[in-house]
């Protein structure tokens, strides 16, 4: 298990360096990795977190769901905040924003294969039209102190899978880092990830690639990352209900060991969020942490029908009597 430190040389304001202590880092996922789940995560040992997908037109308004998101403590860093849009110069005025919090980069959604968000042009769409991602790509970095990175997919479909290109367009126009995610729009988030274009990707640039895909198990990140030579893995769904994952764990085979997990993460809840306006949010993420015990289903439902964090703790206490 490569466990040293890694220097992941991202160029970083008087050219300091984003130095991760293990290779393995928390993906931006849109609905899950608020503050309390990043924060879960990198207590278990992700060395690096992305906060989920953040407008570039809600933060350039103001609006406060989208600001909302946006909230960090020193805990959680290093983090990188991820910005969506197809308006550079949107983008460009969002991302300044963003350089005036306390976050250590910025991160390019180029990958997001959501209907919704390729009918506007931004997410995956961004990959067939190259000269508008490298548009944003330039506008951002110039209007950023903060290192620039950009995450995106294989190509569009198997017939067009133009990720080494599109990586070299990228790393042209400024981006510090790269993170690709081994599946075509077409695909979305089923079938398997081609980790041979996340491998050509590393060769074919000069700034580090994170690889992004398929990653389930401690033991399969290393392998992606011994056979695709990329600089680190980023595990995504994969650590919904296993943040055990990142400390190289297995995930605990009963709920008195889990416990102490679930409990740590309705604090961090009770700690950072509207917990009354978010419950439904919580519950769902308490019960992926209750998948795979013997019984998860009758686990889930009582606390489904919990009315509060409060509840929830208690119900969890009386499961384990």
């Amino acid at each position: 298990m490569p466990n040293q430190t890694r220097d992941l040389a991202i160029s970083f304001l008087a050219n300091r360096q984003l130095r991760l202590n293990t290779p393995f880092v928390l993906a931006p996922l849109a609905g899950y990795t608020d503050l309390p789940f990043r924060l879960l995560c990198r207590e278990q040992g992700a060395a690096l977190v992305f906060t989920e997908m953040v407008s570039s037109h809600g933060l350039q308004q103001a609006q406060r769901r989208t600001l909302a998101m946006l909230n960090s403590v020193a805990a959680e860093r290093p983090v990188i905040v991820q910005l969506f849009g197809a308006d550079p110069e949107v983008m460009a005025a969002a991302a300044a924003k963003v350089c005036a919090l306390p976050v250590d980069g910025i991160d390019l959604n180029m990958g997001c294969p959501v209907r919704k968000v390729v009918k506007r042009g931004a997410g995956v769409a961004l990959m067939r039209s190259s000269d508008t991602a490298r548009a944003i790509i330039r506008a951002v970095c110039a209007a950023s102190s903060l290192p620039v990175s950009v995450k995106f997919r294989s190509g569009w479909d198997a017939e067009q899978i133009n990720a080494v290109a599109f990586a070299q367009m990228a790393e042209e126009a400024g981006a510090a880092l790269l993170t690709v995610h081994g599946r075509t729009w077409a695909q979305a988030f089923g079938g398997r990830a081609d980790w041979q274009v996340v491998a050509a990707v590393k060769q074919a640039v000069g700034v580090p690639v994170i690889g992004n895909g398929d990653i389930g198990t401690h033991a399969e990140g290393c392998q992606r990352l011994a056979a695709s030579g990329c600089d680190a893995v980023m595990v995504g769904r994969g650590a919904l209900g296993n943040p055990w994952l990142f400390a190289g764990r297995e995930r605990p085979h009963n709920l008195i060991e889990r416990l102490p997990l679930l409990h740590r993460y309705l604090e961090l809840c009770e700690r950072h969020l509207p917990v009354e306006r978010v419950l439904f949010r919580i519950k769902c993420q308490v019960n992926r942490l209750l998948g795979g015990l013997p019984g998860a289903a009758q686990f889930r439902q009582q606390v489904l029908a919990c009315p509060s964090t409060v509840d929830i703790r208690r119900c969890l206490d009386s499961l384990c009597c």
